[in-house]
């Protein structure tokens, strides 16, 4: 078979070996000598510490050491700056310690490690270790924090640990012309990423080389590298990390955790591997959650339901402390506050509050879905106060094709994209009209049944470069070592079809490897659907590098000028058709006669640079129906209609839209991370924290795909695999209140759980 590959339904050609079991994740590695952490963790949430007794634990045979934030003296805390935030942001100096020294500031949070022989023995040591705390005041409700009553860190008195605040237009002029004012106050909970695998870490340091080693399950090696580097203030040659295989991250494992620093510590102090893997307890108590987030919305309207202005004022949870990344959602809400509507003036501002639970951090989507419900559920209540059809009030706002590149009013710049045809495709595909006529007939009978429609956008391309080094191997296959690494997503196939492409062979004759930093070049990761975008472009440039240093080769082993060479399918070939020579032939040749000034290497390398973020789009439809003495949902359909651009595989394309409809759809209906009033977490595991299961999921999805290729990557490309968790959160919540709005009811919170929506029925009754 021949290309083109690029556009080509490929299966997964990584998938067998992982469904035989031959996959190798972090607990699979096994290193002689290994001894085992384990963490001793608050149970409360804020607390002064006293003594930590760990007598009876140091007496258990096998225990090897027991360690606080005092046998660490002079190791800095995680970094505060580890992604840039826009101008108008501002972070308060509360990072997170990688140990709690003085005071624990939310339950779960580490005071003390145990290590010993086997992770059995860790820990029953760590059960034996006695946490003398004195109980502070806790605080667990942003907007109650911000009174000053119960301050997370005495240097921040109202609990705001960061703020932001962007504008546009002129919102003033926007609200007193308007002839309608349309209010919304919205509550988006945290949630728990809920990897399949937990987080974990091997270290291991070589004093003859100098060399310490991490291998740990996180979403590319780069970021812990660099973060680690910055902790230890050690060089960064001196740090290795691998990654191994990923089961799961979602955003959860994209840096640096406190317990990784942890453990290289103790690897070079104790001068033995160290291994951590954790628990799915201390997982829900101790990994940065998502989400969390609350809203203030004003929308200014005329008559007609044109949309001129915009308020939004975002209150983000950030938790106990400020990691690198706890402020992006919030940064990345504000830049997409107006989604995909045309609105002259907008103004958002945002503050991040302290409270005492786990930081908040990015969980697939990442702000994009908390925008996306702020401004889809205010169209919504827009247009049941004007009297509009909700797809009526949108195809009179939308972004027109014409318009792009556009820039909204918050100054965010949109590349490309056709608002109004997803639109349109999304309602021929559900049968909005003949929807409307089955809710009509359902109400008279009495039953709840409900439409809902959302329109968002996805911005891609976070981190903006990306590397790729690719090279011709001796016995003639492709080797390529992108700096975006895989968890999950299926980089090789995809970027195994784009080398493909431009080699002129098969994807079979391509390898590719990630996960090494000793091996790959210098990346930012795998993150924000950035990888196809960013990675793959700088792939691109590392092929036509390598394509070029071939073209050398060639010419000098057929003895014809550069220029008369043409590329063919995995050969270079005279112009006047007489005998070419082969990759293979070529690979061999300099196999034998080693690189010079004249003749290159075979190595190809790239660094491509986004000339700005790309921004997919999705529209999204859903039927449900409400079970009246039950309250649960019957989600039927869900449609999506996505603009991602080119779609190097739609089969994987396809599986990444439909596995985020399903998460956006747990986000919606199930899931819900909740503390008390004090911080105290109530939802430590899966039997509290209500996970869809295939039962649940039930019902027929439909996903298609339109293209609008992005003029700013040289694949045309934009971002899809988060656009479920974006769209499918709002478009579930606008069919949720259609099919309540008989009742009274104009806007209800997720998750919209069967005791949650039982409650609203029974109220309205």
């Amino acid at each position: 078979m021949t290309g083109p590959w690029i556009g080509r339904p490929q299966r997964r050609r990584e998938d067998l070996r992982l469904v035989r079991g031959e996959g190798s994740y972090l607990d699979d590695l096994e290193f002689p000598g290994c001894a085992h952490l384990v963490f001793v963790r608050s149970l409360v949430a804020h607390a002064r510490i006293g003594a930590v007794d760990s007598a009876a634990a140091r007496a258990l045979p096998g225990v090897l050491d027991v360690l606080t934030a005092a046998d660490f003296p002079s190791v800095r805390a995680l970094p505060l700056r580890a992604t840039p935030l826009p101008e108008g942001f501002t972070v308060a100096d509360v990072p997170m310690p990688i140990l709690a020294h003085h005071e624990v500031r939310f339950a779960g949070e580490a005071v003390a490690v145990v290590l010993a022989e086997t992770a059995a023995v860790a820990e029953d040591a760590a059960e034996l270790v006695q946490l003398m705390l004195d109980p502070l005041p806790s605080i667990g409700r942003p907007r109650e924090a911000m009174d000053g009553k119960a301050p997370v860190h005495q240097s921040v008195p109202d609990n705001v640990v960061f703020r932001g605040h962007a504008r546009g237009g002129d919102v003033e002029a926007a609200f007193a012309a308007a002839d309608r004012v349309v209010r919304g106050k919205f509550s988006i909970p945290r949630l728990q990423a809920s990897p399949i695998e937990p987080r974990g870490c091997v270290a291991d340091f070589s004093p003859a080389e100098d060399l310490l080693t991490l291998w740990c399950s996180s979403q590319d090696p780069h970021r812990p590298r660099l973060q680690l580097a910055y902790v230890l203030e050690r060089e960064l040659d001196r740090i290795r990390v691998v990654v191994p295989d990923v089961g799961g991250a979602f955003g959860s494992k994209g840096g640096l955790a406190p317990e990784h620093a942890v453990a290289a510590l103790v690897a070079m102090r104790c001068g033995r591997p160290v291994k951590w893997v954790e628990t799915r307890s201390e997982n829900f108590l101790a990994a940065y959650q998502g989400r969390g987030m609350e809203a203030d919305a004003e929308l200014a309207l005329d008559q007609e339901g044109h949309l001129l202005g915009l308020r939004v004022q975002l209150i983000s949870d950030s938790g106990a402390y400020l990691l690198g990344h706890t402020a992006v959602a919030a940064a990345t809400a504000t830049s997409l506050a107006t989604g995909a509507y045309d609105i002259p003036a907008a103004e958002v501002s945002v503050l991040g509050v302290a409270t005492n639970k786990v930081p908040t951090g990015p969980y697939r989507g990442a702000g994009r879905p908390e925008a996306a419900f702020v401004i889809e559920r205010m169209v919504d209540i827009a247009a049941a106060e004007l009297g509009l059809d909700p797809v009526e009030i949108r195809r009179r706002n939308l972004v027109r094709p014409e318009a792009f590149p556009y820039r909204t009013a918050i100054g965010t710049e949109y590349d490309s994209g056709d608002y109004p045809g997803l639109l349109e495709r999304a309602i021929d595909v559900i049968g909005y009209r003949q929807e409307r006529e089955l809710q009509a007939k359902a109400r008279s009978e009495g039953r709840l049944r409900g439409v809902g429609l959302a329109l968002v956008v996805e911005s891609s391309g976070n981190g903006i470069w990306e590397t790729a080094t690719v090279r011709l191997e001796p016995d003639g296959h492709v080797l390529l070592l992108p700096g975006s690494s895989d968890h999950g997503q299926g980089h090789a196939t995809t970027f195994a079809q784009i080398a493909a492409d431009k080699l002129g062979v098969d994807p079979t004759q391509i390898e590719v490897r990630s996960g090494d930093s000793a091996e790959v070049p210098l990346g930012m990761g795998t993150f924000a659907s950035r990888s196809v975008t960013v990675g793959g472009s700088a792939i691109v440039l590392a092929l036509e590098d390598l394509q070029q240093r071939c073209r050398t080769w060639a010419a000098h082993i057929l003895d014809v000028p550069e220029e008369q060479l043409l590329w063919g399918e995995g050969a270079l070939q005279p112009a006047d058709s007489s005998p070419g020579v082969t990759l293979a032939e070529i690979a061999s040749a300099a196999a034998g006669q080693p690189a010079n000034d004249e003749l290159p290497d075979l190595r190809g390398d790239g660094r491509f640079s986004l000339p700005g973020l790309v921004f997919s789009s999705c529209a999204c439809a859903v039927t449900l129906e409400i079970d009246r003495d039950t309250g649960a949902v019957a989600v039927e359909r869900i449609v999506a209609i996505d603009d991602a651009g080119t779609i190097i595989n739609p089969l994987l394309a396809e599986g990444q839209v439909v596995g985020s409809i399903v998460q956006g759809l747990a986000a919606a209906v199930f899931e819900e991370v909740s503390h008390d009033v004090d911080g105290q977490p109530l939802t430590e595991s899966f039997l509290s924290y209500a996970v869809p299961t295939l039962p649940d999921i039930d019902m027929e999805i439909t996903a298609e795909f339109r293209h609008t290729p992005s003029p700013r990557s040289p694949l045309g490309t934009k971002g899809v695999a988060e656009s479920g968790c974006i769209a499918v959160p709002a478009a579930v919540a606008s069919a949720v209140c259609d099919a309540l709005s008989p009742l009274g009811v104009v806007h209800a919170d997720p998750p919209y759980s069967p005791e949650r929506l039982w409650r609203l029925i029974g109220g309205a009754n």
